[in-house]
């Protein structure tokens, strides 16, 4: 296979894309320019040479030639002075744990005053709970088009701060994207495939103190996302439109694992919350796909409403999120045609924002 070159142009062997390479982070790794404008970091032997740079330009520049060339070098030099440094110490030798074989990856999101919720402003940290070195860009989505919010290398089993944000950027943060590529330095390792997530950020639970809980990794509680564990990367839990068909079709499925935390129901609080998210319901969503989550958390609502249909005056908050709303237009079609005589409304904004229904049993 050709050595590859600056100037190259390549495409991606096993995945759709390419660019122009810009440089070489290490010997197994190069940096990548897309159609986009954005810097990938792609390993060398998944890229295919289409246009060798030596190829495009042969014999004299003309000035126009030279002006060109010179435009281009200018562009990227600047590209490579917007990108942050990122180094890896010849000494360094990271401690390793045999857990850490398997990469978890998570981002955190903590208020820096949580006894003030409505005013305070947030940290974001990316968190590597793994042997490897992960080379990652945390980017968020603007329309029909990404932005990187920071890139980077993040050491083994460590966490790096990567922003901190007012309430003002929540909504800018709703469609989150993680992509990185795992490896070790100056030692042999297991090869491990290059990761990419989008995730749907739940903007709803920056607003409400339970949201914030307890977790591995900081000794303040959180709102954790994960990207990976375990070697799996975490799917985007998003519906679409045909998938509420099809979920509508399908037979029931077969029974989960257990819930981890499903009902809570406040001390001398008549309302009954129900946070349907999956995250929520489940451990884990291997071998689930958009259909089965959909009518878990429909199975999950309509056990719920079973329990309680006969507690006059009931009043239950069904916390669905903001999303596509395919999750809360299910619900009011199964309120309608199993559940008529229940009354249910928008629950509190000030408590759900519009991310809640509530349901009174009469």
């Amino acid at each position: 296979m050709k050595k590859l070159s600056t100037g190259d142009r390549v495409r991606f062997l096993n995945t759709v894309g390419g660019g122009i390479v810009k440089g070489f982070q290490s010997k197994q790794i190069v940096i990548v320019e897309d159609e986009h404008g954005f810097d990938v970091p792609v390993l060398i032997s998944e890229c295919v040479v289409v246009e060798s740079a030596s190829d495009s330009k042969m014999g004299k520049y003309s000035e126009e030639d030279n002006t060109q060339k010179e435009t281009v070098q200018d562009k990227m030099q600047k590209q490579k002075d917007s990108v942050p440094e990122v180094s890896i110490s010849e000494s360094y030798q990271p401690e390793e744990t045999a857990e850490g074989e398997k990469i978890t990856a998570c981002l955190a999101y903590l208020p820096l005053d949580q006894k003030n919720l409505s005013t305070t402003s947030y940290e974001c940290y990316f968190v590597n709970d793994s042997n490897y070195y992960l080379f990652f860009n945390y980017m968020n989505r603007e329309n029909n088009t990404w932005k990187s919010r920071y890139n980077g290398i993040v050491e083994p089993n460590t966490k790096i701060f990567l922003e901190e944000f007012d309430k003002t950027a929540l909504n800018d943060i709703e469609k989150i994207s993680v992509q990185f590529i795992a490896f070790k330095h100056n030692k042999t390792y297991k090869f491990k495939n290059p990761c990419s997530v989008e995730l749907r950020i739940d903007t709803v639970k920056f607003y409400k103190l339970h949201s914030f809980r307890e977790n591995d990794y900081f000794e303040d509680d959180a709102i954790v996302y994960y990207i990976i564990k375990d070697d799996v990367p975490e799917k985007e839990l998003l519906i679409s439109a045909g998938d509420l068909e099809r979920a509508m079709r399908e037979k029931e499925v077969s029974e989960r694992r257990p819930q981890k935390q499903a009902v809570r129901k406040r001390r001398g609080d008549p309302i009954i919350e129900i946070d349907l998210h999956i995250n929520q319901l489940l451990d884990t969503t291997a071998g689930m796909n958009n259909a089965d989550i959909l009518e878990y958390q429909l199975k999950k609502f309509n056990d719920v409403m079973k329990e309680n249909i006969n507690n006059k005056n009931a009043r239950i908050v069904f916390i669905h999120g903001k999303g596509d709303g395919v999750l809360k237009t299910a619900l009011i079609k199964e309120l309608k045609k199993n559940y008529p005589n229940c009354y249910y409304q928008d629950a509190s904004f000030q408590e759900y924002g519009y991310g809640a229904t509530m349901v009174k049993i009469k």
